[in-house]
């Protein structure tokens, strides 16, 4: 007999931390989750391509860089036939139990690691315990593999009990790229979803707690810009060139200049500069990797438009030529506050909860509103809550790690929540007089 997935929560979650591949390349991850989801039984399973159409992915990295990350999956033993699913960097699945009349359920869980440097420390309880990244500079630092391990046990969970509707999860990749989240909601599966699940953990809050729906999470874009001058000799003929760090010097100081709006609250910044050959080369290339954010998908739309124009005319001013490119970006979208409700509602009652907050600002950016905003036009509803979970260190550290406590509790109130949304559908939208 296999043993259920509930009864080995942290085994699971483990597997996934040792494991961790960055957007696109999470090839063995996905394997693994096929893996629980062919044991588990569903009515439809799609992997890669047949869960989203590839043209809609954002930030997809060269071929180059994902050949190594397919080769390692293989050596680790994962199933040939799921990964020809996955060519081209076309990761992560979508699982759906089709069972009868009732609501149509999504949950949206994120697959994918970072480009962190797992620590060693002996207090750092992974490598004390014997479950630290395997993949040298990449690590799972911010609860996706609780993630995962919380979208198989609900899907298990929710498999055997009697439930009458639809269940969808969606295991997301590229979230930290913000790539994943459009091909998802614009596949067929987002189609007539009536609840929509997002869920993270942590996010300092702590074991116990769960925030019902977050709210005011950042419209984002990632950009990448190339500057391209004309080289010449720094000594010898310095006025024959163009010089790309001269512009991109230009573009940072006047990014940051870009007036704030007074409709709300708005961001910019140059995360990543790599310019110039030598010192004695009058540099014909500077690439530059920036983001704009906005409290508005609106908001975040300025800020990005004045931070193109500000690339343009800082590489004319000193003779070069400038690509603006928009590698990724996501909405604003916020929690529903009849969902919130019933999901807090739920949380009460769950053992091991002992905070509820109906809601809470989010202050960053998830891709996951692209499903929220598609379920919401639609006319349905969507939350994206948060189960607390302790952790030693902020999120994308190299010691971040999790309360194994938190595996239970999120299991527990996804399901619950699923059951209750099946008791309930319809949950009626509130009307002008609820909000008064």
């Amino acid at each position: 007999m296999v043993e259920l997935l509930r009864d080995r929560l942290e085994t699971v979650r483990r597997g996934f931390h040792r494991h961790p591949e960055p957007a696109w390349r999470e090839f063995y991850t996905t394997a693994r989750l096929v893996e629980e989801i062919a044991r588990i039984g569903v009515d439809e399973l799609a992997v890669g391509a047949d869960a989203y159409d590839p043209a809609d992915r954002m930030a997809v990295p060269d071929e180059s860089d994902l050949e190594p990350w397919l080769n390692r999956a293989r050596e680790y033993g994962a199933d040939e036939d799921v990964l020809g699913k996955m060519a081209g960097g076309n990761t992560g699945a979508v699982a759906v139990l089709e069972r009868g009349d009732g609501p149509s359920v999504g949950l949206r869980v994120d697959i994918d690691g970072l480009f962190v440097e797992e620590s060693t420390d002996d207090d750092h309880r992974p490598a004390a315990e014997g479950f630290r990244s395997e993949r040298d500079g990449t690590m799972h630092a911010c609860g996706h593999d609780a993630h995962m391990t919380w979208g198989l046990a609900t899907l298990e969970a929710v498999a055997a009990s009697d439930f009458a509707g639809r269940l969808v999860v969606f295991f997301q990749p590229a979230e930290e790229l913000s790539g994943g989240g459009r091909p998802m909601a614009e596949s067929r599966f987002a189609e007539g979803v009536d609840y929509l699940l997002a869920v993270h953990v942590g996010l300092d809050h702590p074991t116990g707690e769960v925030v019902a729906g977050i709210e005011k999470p950042l419209a984002m874009c990632h950009v990448d810009v190339t500057i391209r001058g004309t080289s010449a000799h720094a000594g010898k003929a310095p006025n024959e060139g163009d010089n790309a760090i001269q512009a991109a010097g230009t573009v940072i100081q006047n990014a940051y200049a870009i007036p704030r709006h007074g409709d709300g609250m708005t961001r910019v910044n140059v995360g990543r500069v790599e310019a110039g050959t030598s010192s004695n080369v009058v540099a014909e290339r500077a690439h530059m990797e920036a983001e704009a954010r906005g409290e508005t998908t609106e908001l975040m739309e300025y800020v990005k438009s004045r931070l193109e124009r500000t690339v343009a005319s800082a590489a004319a001013m000193h003779g070069c030529r400038a690509e603006f490119d928009v590698v990724s970006e996501s909405p604003r979208a916020d929690s529903d506050p009849e969902l919130q409700a019933l999901v807090a509602e739920v949380a009460e009652g769950v053992e091991g909860i002992d905070s509820v907050l109906p809601a809470a600002d989010f202050g960053a950016s998830e891709d996951a509103t692209f499903l929220m905003d598609r379920v919401q036009r639609d006319g349905g509803l969507a939350t994206y809550l948060v189960v607390g979970t302790d952790h030693p260190t902020s999120h994308h550290t190299s010691t971040f790690d999790v309360d194994e406590r938190c595996l239970g509790h999120g299991v527990d109130v996804l399901v619950r929540t699923i059951r209750e949304l099946e008791r309930r559908h319809p949950v009626p939208r509130a009307t002008v007089e609820d909000d008064e």
